[in-house]
C-alpha cells in the first residue's frame, strides 16, 4: 500500500505555522509597498518619515494579529507562564524596559520630536530618529566651533529622559539669547557708538525679535513664566581699557553663528565709515629689541 505523499501537512500544528508565516509575510511585503510608495509620492520630508514611521508601527501590531486568533486557544496557558516568568523578564531587561518607557515618554509628552536640536546624556545635536529603545543624533560641536555637524551619528537610550536633564533648543520658544562685545576706544563719540551700535543690531536683528515677541507671548499663555524683553538691548562698561558696549539680542537657534558674522561685518564697516570718529579698541604688545651691553675688560690696577 503506498504512503500518501506529504502526509505531514495534514497535521493541525504544521498547518497553523504555515498560515503565521504567510500572514506575516504578506504584512512584511505590505509595509514595504506602502513605504516605497509614501518615498515615492511624498515630497516633504516631515510627512514622510512620520508616514514611514506609522506603517512601521502599523505592520508590527497587524504581525500581532494573526498569532493570537490562530493561537487564541493557547493564551490562557500562555499568560500564566508569563507571569511566573515576569519578575525574572522584568530585572534582567530593565535598560530595555526603561528606553520603552522613554519612547512612549518622549512619544506623548513631547519632551522633543523628529527635527528638535537637544542635549540628551551630555550629547548636543539634532534628532533625526526616534525608536523604540534609542534616539538617534546629528551631533554637533566637540573639535568643531559653533553649531555645525561635525559627521557623527549618536544613537542615545531613550531611558535618559528619566535620568538627565533634556535641553531642547528649538521646542517651545525657538530662538536663543545671545551677545557680543565691543571695545571703543576712550575720546570717541559714546553716544555716536551707542547710536551706530543700535541701528546695526537693530536692521539685523529686528525681524527675530518680532517673530521672538509672538512666541513668548504663546510661551507665557502655557507657562508660569514672567514676561521677557526680546528686543536688543545695549549696556556700556567704561573700564580701565575702553569702553564696552554689550550687544544682547535674540536670535533663531540655527542662525546664532551667521548672525554673529553679519553683525560683525556690518560693526566694522560702520566704524569704517566713521572715518575716525569711532574706533575698535584693542590690547596691543610692542616688544623691542634689548639694549646694546658694552663690557670694558681692564685688569685690576691697570
Amino acid at each position: 500500500m503506498p504512503t500518501p505523499p506529504l502526509t505531514w501537512m495534514g497535521s493541525p500544528a504544521i498547518q497553523k505555522v504555515v498560515w503565521v508565516v504567510l500572514s506575516i509575510t504578506a504584512i512584511q511585503l505590505l509595509v514595504l509597498v506602502l513605504k516605497r510608495l509614501v518615498r515615492n509620492r511624498i515630497q516633504d520630508p516631515d510627512v514622510r518619515y512620520r508616514l514611514r514611521k506609522g506603517i512601521q508601527f502599523l505592520g508590527f501590531a497587524a504581525m500581532v494579529l494573526p498569532i493570537a486568533l490562530i493561537y487564541k486557544e493557547r493564551l490562557g496557558g500562555l499568560t500564566v507562564t508569563l507571569g511566573v516568568a515576569g519578575a525574572g523578564i522584568a530585572f534582567a531587561l530593565q535598560e530595555i524596559i526603561a528606553s520603552v518607557a522613554g519612547w512612549v515618554a518622549v512619544s506623548l509628552g513631547g519632551f522633543y520630536q523628529v527635527g528638535d536640536r537637544v542635549q540628551l546624556g551630555g550629547i548636543k545635536g539634532d534628532v533625526i530618529d526616534i525608536g523604540v529603545l534609542r534616539t538617534t543624533l546629528m551631533e554637533l560641536g566637540q573639535w568643531v566651533d559653533g553649531d555645525l555637524y561635525n559627521g557623527r551619528v549618536v544613537r542615545v537610550a531613550n531611558s535618559f529622559v528619566f535620568k538627565e536633564p533634556v535641553f531642547n533648543y528649538s521646542g517651545d520658544f525657538p530662538f536663543l539669547w545671545d551677545e557680543i562685545k565691543i571695545p571703543i576706544k576712550y575720546g570717541c563719540d559714546h553716544h555716536l557708538a551707542l547710536a551706530t551700535l543700535s541701528k546695526v543690531v537693530t536692521d539685523i536683528v529686528g525681524p527675530y525679535a518680532s517673530e521672538a515677541e509672538q512666541a513668548w507671548k504663546e510661551l507665557v499663555r502655557r507657562y508660569r513664566v514672567e514676561h521677557a524683553q526680546t528686543a536688543p538691548i545695549i549696556s556700556l562698561v567704561a573700564n580701565d581699557n575702553w569702553m564696552e558696549f554689550t550687544l544682547r539680542y535674540v536670535v533663531a537657534y540655527k542662525a546664532r553663528r551667521s548672525t554673529k558674522t553679519d553683525l560683525f561685518l556690518a560693526i566694522l564697516d560702520a566704524v569704517k565709515a566713521s572715518q575716525g570718529a569711532l574706533q575698535v579698541a584693542s590690547a596691543t604688545f610692542h616688544l623691542v629689541e634689548a639694549p646694546k651691553l658694552q663690557v670694558d675688560l681692564h685688569p685690576v690696577g691697570g
